[in-house]
């Protein structure tokens, strides 16, 4: 009884504080557009300014255009990530040899931020989709790689102990006992490279694209038309926060025994 009162009153706590990091952030835009429009526009001026973009078109499609343009990259680029850099970081956790192999080469690469490659691939490849799809998936693959390989390695040697008392294999050892085990850790790889893919595909539209939220960054820019870098900004935070939500109830289902 004692302990549902205090998870209530923690509750209610932490409902108030995000109410008043909200309403302080509103007073605070609100102050800083009445001193600066030109450089600000207020929150009524971004509103109208996002309703235009549903009914207006930006490079001949609405905002929601732009939003599956930024979307369909992302998720392209990741589904590879995912499939390469789970695959890759299974085999580093479990073989020792092939961690001999690739692990000073991961280690020479991961520390490169995703950004950085946007102009090696631009010019490799050009600025068409095949670039942005790939920029996503070499800044995304690296982590998945070290958050598997990491949980992979750090399940109990007493997990794969009792595996081989009854006789398992390998390969049952490994998909039966140690990949369940390391799911949580693969999650949060696979968190991670969502909203690092988001990021860097927004920075690849900026610098090159006709379509996608990154585009809509630089043409609001371009224009002088702050409330649609606003707009575009929003919705970048929405959508972000919005792919980080189904990842945490999706790891919930999967991984019900991590939320105990």
């Amino acid at each position: 009884m004692e302990k549902g009162k205090r998870t209530n009153f923690f509750n209610m706590v932490c409902v108030f504080l995000s109410v008043l990091a909200v309403t302080l952030i509103l007073v605070g835009w609100i102050s800083f557009a009445a001193l600066n429009p030109r450089l600000m526009p207020g929150p009524a001026e971004v509103i109208e300014r996002l309703i235009r973009t549903f009914t207006k078109p930006i490079a001949n499609t609405i905002l929601f255009g732009h939003i599956w343009a930024s979307l369909r990259r992302v998720l392209i680029g990741l589904i590879f990530a995912w499939l390469v850099g789970i695959g890759l970081g299974i085999l580093i956790g479990w073989n020792k040899k092939v961690k001999a192999v690739l692990g000073s080469v991961l280690e020479i690469l991961r520390p490169i931020p995703p950004i950085a490659w946007i102009p090696l691939v631009i010019m490799w490849f050009g600025i068409g989709e095949f670039s942005k799809v790939f920029i996503v998936f070499i800044g995304t693959i690296f982590g998945l790689i070290v958050n598997t390989s990491a949980g992979i390695r750090l399940v109990d040697s007493i997990n794969v102990d009792v595996g081989r008392v009854f006789q398992g294999n390998q390969r049952q050892i490994l998909m039966d006992i140690v990949v369940p085990t390391a799911l949580p850790s693969i999650f949060a790889g696979i968190r991670t490279s969502v909203s690092s893919g988001w990021t860097t595909v927004v920075a690849a539209e900026m610098l090159g694209a006709k379509l996608g939220l990154g585009s809509l960054v630089t043409k609001g820019w371009q224009g002088n038309d702050m409330a649609l870098v606003l707009v575009a900004v929003i919705s970048i935070a929405a959508i972000g926060a919005l792919l980080s939500t189904v990842l945490s109830r999706l790891e919930k289902v999967v991984c019900p025994w991590n939320n105990i």
